[in-house]
């Protein structure tokens, strides 16, 4: 089994990955894995969109080289619990086994495939909590007679048609008047196609 081992530190003052490393290639070495790479991104907070290791390592599962992605704790890898959940699925739709050492969750036995399962179904429920406040939220905005959206902007036909026929194109029209490219279509030609 070719492993991918997984560290991050959030800072570099007074922290140092080689901790968590130490701990995953002995439980690497244990379990009797090959350490195809290690993947440490340092003095990079887990709330970061991107981070380059981190990057470098779903790359590589892509490309299909590892068969396990093995880190120190889950915090260390997902951002969020979103994040997490859509990268371990990722992970699964590749047949890459998951493992965190110190959560003691290894998603290559039945038992902690069941776990991802209680994990992907928090996060769905968390969405739909969401997705539920947001639709009250506007729903009490409309009551109050709030209007919704981007305000509307009055836009002058009889100067788009003037530009269109001096020759300018809908994108140079759309530049000049200040509204998109669609909005100038849709006013000059009539219903977007």
């Amino acid at each position: 089994m070719r492993v991918g081992i997984y560290a991050r530190v959030s800072t570099l003052i007074g922290q140092s990955p080689e901790m968590q490393l130490v701990e995953l290639r002995e439980y690497a070495s244990r379990r009797g894995w090959e350490i195809y790479g290690e993947y440490v991104d340092s003095g990079i907070s887990g709330s970061k969109e991107s981070r380059p290791e981190l990057n470098r390592l779903m790359s590589d599962v892509h490309l299909r080289r590892l068969d396990v992605v093995l880190c120190w704790k889950v915090d260390r890898f997902g951002r969020s619990l979103k994040h997490l959940v859509n990268a371990l699925a990722d992970l699964d739709s590749y047949g890459v086994a998951f493992v965190s050492l110190r959560d003691n969750l290894d998603l290559s036995t039945p038992s902690g495939r069941l776990m991802f399962q209680i994990i992907g179904a928090m996060a769905e429920f968390e969405r739909s909590l969401i997705q539920e406040r947001v639709r009250a939220g506007l729903r009490n905005a409309k009551l109050k007679g709030k209007t919704l959206g981007r305000p509307s902007r009055i836009v002058s036909l009889d100067e788009m048609t003037r530009l269109r026929k001096g020759g300018a194109s809908l994108r140079e029209i759309a530049k000049i008047v200040g509204v998109s490219y669609v909005t100038v279509r849709t006013r000059l030609l009539g219903r977007v196609k």
